[in-house]
């Protein structure tokens, strides 16, 4: 028996038809929200940068580049967020999207961030695999071919803009300085250390362009302890507290200093056998931390790609804060002082890193960070750090951000590399700048 339509039911067929189609075209919205986008470039850019071996204050560089242009090609498309331009220093207004135009924005985030990525890294095969990958997702959600191609070109406007803006940060120039040479005979200024011996590594970061801060100097750390020789002196008394505390380490002060450890390209040696071992860095190690800690809040993805950009610049300028004062105090390490009036053979249970000791590199980019993810998330937001499972070391909880920096700058003491002044001196200078860098980068 046949049915008959009436006007009536056929207009209504019309409506549910067309309201499926809207549903069609409309569903790769929701999908394309989920920020596990932004994580998996963030964490690609991190493996490569371990692959690669780019030294820490270059790792910064790259993840705030990076974080940066994906934060920028999303915030369009969510009225809350502003930009960063104007704030970061020599930023200019990034390119805006078509007004009129439908654009998938977290499509934009990710092609701005592979497009910077891949420009400043070496491995960029790899970085264009993760970028097939991803966008043969996006085009599976069966967006309008029109908006996959706007988005995608939206997102390479934005990270040529970023990549232009990175050429005047004098990162080239410094790479064409001259060798960093020790020519003053003093005792007190640091000198390589074994087992590398290595030379000064970035010896001419204070002339970096400040991401935010007005120069490299703007926050000056406590001074280091003055020099001494003398038995009796604060010198000497803080170089025999690493000297006992590394002959005496615990346990748990042993695993403390490795799971800080970040030393992105250790030699050990045994005799004629030398072993290198490529590990995760500072900033790597924080830029983990931070993806673990927006997957715990559910931090949604606009939160997810600002909260990485501002830890990113808050990192990086903690680098060229603290790089300006070690290549200032030049202070010897603990090892050599150690080795010259203490005991001649004595070692850190970590490697001495080629740069001097005052301040604490760990103390300071660690307080940064941990300072813009208190701002962001609370001061007792409890966590669980997975980092270093993959070198064979246990997941740590945290009951709040500043107790993993606190944690992370003690390291260095317990390592044998740092005098406890370093270590306070930068824990509190990576505090306030931080939280200096907070205020200068309103996002909302």
């Amino acid at each position: 028996m046949s049915k008959t339509i009436t006007p009536a039911s056929a207009f209504g067929w019309l409506l549910i038809t067309l309201g499926a189609v809207s549903c069609t075209s409309d569903a790769y919205k929701q999908r394309a929200e989920d920020p596990e986008i932004i994580h998996r470039g963030m964490r690609r850019v991190t493996e490569i940068l371990r692959h690669d071996f780019f030294s820490p204050p270059v790792a910064s560089r790259i993840f705030a580049y990076s974080s940066v242009a994906a934060y920028e090609a999303l915030a369009p498309g969510y009225p809350e967020h502003k930009s960063l331009a104007g704030k970061l220093n020599g930023l200019g207004e990034c390119p805006k999207p078509e007004a009129g135009k439908e654009y998938c924005y977290p499509l934009a985030s990710i092609s701005a961030l592979m497009k910077v990525g891949k420009q400043l890294i070496h491995s960029e095969s790899s970085m264009e695999d993760l970028k097939e990958e991803i966008f043969q997702e996006f085009e599976a959600m069966n967006m309008p071919q029109e908006v996959y191609d706007r988005s995608i070109a939206y997102g390479e406007a934005v990270g040529a803009h970023v990549l232009e803006w990175s050429k005047k940060d004098n990162y080239a120039q410094i790479r064409s300085l001259p060798k960093y040479t020790i020519t003053v005979k003093d005792p007190s200024r640091w000198i390589p250390t074994p087992p590398q011996n290595a030379d000064a590594l970035e010896p001419y970061w204070m002339r970096m362009r400040p991401w935010v801060l007005d120069s490299a100097r703007q926050f000056k750390p406590i001074p280091p302890i003055a020099y001494s020789e003398d038995t009796t002196s604060a010198f000497h008394k803080a170089a025999q507290e690493v000297y006992q505390i590394g002959k005496n380490l615990s346990d748990a002060e042993r695993e403390t200093a490795l799971y800080w450890d970040d030393n992105p390209f250790e030699v050990v040696s045994s005799g004629r056998l030398t072993v290198t071992t490529k590990k995760i860095s500072p900033p790597g190690h924080w830029v983990n931390i931070t993806g673990q800690v927006c997957r715990k809040a559910n931090a949604p993805i606009a939160k997810t790609a600002e909260t990485y950009a501002l830890v990113s610049v808050a990192f990086a300028d903690a680098f060229i804060s603290c790089w300006a004062e070690k290549f200032t105090s030049n202070l010897v390490r603990p090892e050599t002082y150690i080795n010259r009036f203490i005991e001649g053979s004595w070692r850190p249970f970590i490697e001495t890193p080629p740069f001097p000791e005052h301040t604490s590199g760990h103390a300071t980019t660690s307080a940064a960070a941990a300072t813009i993810l208190t701002k962001q998330f609370g001061d007792a937001f409890e966590f669980t750090d997975s980092t270093e499972v993959e070198f064979g070391l246990k997941p740590r909880t945290f009951k709040s951000f500043y107790e993993a920096s606190d944690q992370a700058a003690m390291s260095r003491l317990y390592g044998g590399i740092h005098y406890r002044n370093g270590n306070e001196g930068g824990r509190l200078n990576g505090r306030e700048l931080g939280a200096y860098v907070w205020e200068k980068l309103k996002t909302k």
